[in-house]
């Protein structure tokens, strides 16, 4: 027997033996893994040693819970309290809030008010209009930042922000935002006095490799002005026209520009990842704005590896199964675990109109393939699924009983549940949740109607593609 081919059997024996003693693997996975590396030995030992794990060391985790614990001491008022739940919350859906409440510890508050933008231009103009207005500080967190018209459009309001004698922090991930991170304008900004920091940073790959993984991420958009207006929804940094991507354009967002209590809660989200990366302890920045008197009860939710391992399909199938008459989700990178995808069919099964809208065209062609794979399963429940054509439907939506919202940063595919930092407010009001409905129709009326004959008809190349991908969907 060869030496190459020891060496061989010992690589993958290895990782072999790593998986099966791995206890936080769902089976569908730790098949999808052994697929791999039988079907692709070195490959897939390689692809295992660079993302198989998601264990970010003890050090990760108690550095984050330390910092929470931290920003929890210094603003405790504003997580919330349990016990008001029940009086905010109509009885159907305490079971969504008190499950969002176990994962960071923020627990629904009255008095918040919400204005859902009309578009991408309305967002980046109040945006600014925002940023220039600020007398205190202002905090900004962007998965993506480009260089482009919105980008520069806000570095420029942040420096003349700093001019006035307004603090402002800036961040960006190191991977989504690498290129304006090396940029003459990331530059200028750190050089007018705008503070700079980098989310996960690429600088040491080596060490990143060692002790997690080079691809986790943050995933967050939060940007909070003066602690008194947060916005929180799907929207980069970016144009619209996306020109990193431009043959998927234009990217199509939703926005919301919230006041009240829960802008506090989206500020500590925001206060974690800046201690995280820069060690600075951020006291309370600026008191929230004051609780409207007719005000809705929502709440802050922040998933990300560092949180209890399956929080976010969590979150969701509580939420849908919360849902007495209808659920419309859209989501542009739809690969559920089994959680998810039961709880659809679960909903609709029981006589619940489950909707959802996903992109005809997605910038992600293995996503596109995993998602349309489940599609046949969701129509024979009695799901309605729409695939929107006019762009990439970047819009991570879900309106329940035309009551109940959740809106932010969550896909509902496996990066999203386990890999990425994530941001999302949950709340309960019936004219917000009629708006962002309306929006959601707006999607379905440039999407095609996806049947179930079409499904069962699609060539057979095509069904074992889309299954193939959706074997070893569970570590995509």
């Amino acid at each position: 027997m060869s030496l190459l081919l020891v060496l061989h059997i010992l690589v993958v024996g290895m990782f072999t033996t790593r998986i099966l003693l791995r206890d936080d693997l769902s089976p569908p996975a730790r098949l999808a893994w052994f697929i791999v590396l039988l079907g692709l030995p070195i490959f897939g030992s390689v692809v295992y040693f660079l993302f198989g794990e998601v264990d970010l060391r003890g050090k990760a985790r108690r550095t984050r819970a330390a910092i929470f614990d931290t920003i929890k001491y210094d603003a405790a008022a504003d997580m919330g309290e349990a016990e008001k739940l029940t009086a905010l919350i109509e009885r159907p859906y305490q079971a969504a809030f008190k499950y969002a409440a176990s994962v960071n510890g923020f627990h629904p508050m009255a008095g918040n008010t919400a204005e859902l933008m009309a578009d991408s231009a309305r967002t980046h103009a109040r945006m600014i209009a925002d940023i220039d207005a600020a007398t205190d500080h202002v905090h900004v967190l962007y998965y993506i930042w480009l260089g482009d018209r919105t980008g520069t459009a806000l570095a420029e309001a942040l420096i003349r922000a700093v001019r006035r004698g307004v603090t402002c922090r800036a961040m960006a991930d190191g991977l989504g935002s690498r290129v304006l991170i090396r940029s003459a304008l990331w530059r200028r900004m750190r050089d007018a006095g705008v503070q700079m920091a980098v989310a996960l940073p690429l600088n040491r790959p080596i060490r990143t490799l060692l002790n997690s993984r080079i691809d986790l991420r943050n995933h967050r958009k939060i940007t909070v002005i003066d602690g008194q207006i947060t916005y929180c929804g799907s929207r980069n940094s970016a144009d619209p026209e996306f020109k990193i991507k431009a043959n998927y354009a234009p990217w199509i967002d939703i926005m919301l520009r919230f006041r009240g209590p829960v802008v506090a809660q989206n500020q500590l989200l925001f206060a974690t990842d800046w201690m995280d990366a820069t060690g600075e302890r951020l006291a309370r920045c600026a008191v929230s704005s004051k609780p409207a008197k007719d005000g809705f009860p929502a709440q802050a939710l922040g998933f990300g590896p560092t949180e209890r391992k399956g929080a976010t399909p969590h979150l969701f199938s509580t939420a849908i199964g919360c849902a007495r008459a209808t659920v419309t989700l859209s989501t542009p990178y739809f690969v559920p675990d089994a959680t998810v995808l039961e709880s659809l069919r679960a909903a609709a099964f029981r006589g619940v109109v489950v909707t959802l809208i996903f992109p005809k065209l997605n910038d992600n062609w293995i996503v596109a393939a995993a998602s349309r794979s489940y599609y046949r399963a969701l129509l024979e429940a009695g799901c309605i699924i729409h695939e929107f054509t006019g762009g990439l439907l970047h819009a991570k939506t879900l309106t329940i009983d035309d009551k109940i919202s959740l809106i932010g940063s969550s896909n509902l595919d496996l990066r999203s549940f386990d890999l990425n930092y994530e941001n999302n407010i949950l709340l309960q009001d019936t004219e917000i949740t009629s708006q962002i409905q309306g929006r959601q129709a707006e999607y379905i009326a440039d999407s095609e109607l996806v049947s179930l004959d079409t499904v069962i008809n699609w060539p057979y190349r095509k069904r074992i593609w889309h299954n193939v991908i959706a074997t070893i969907g569970p570590i995509l």
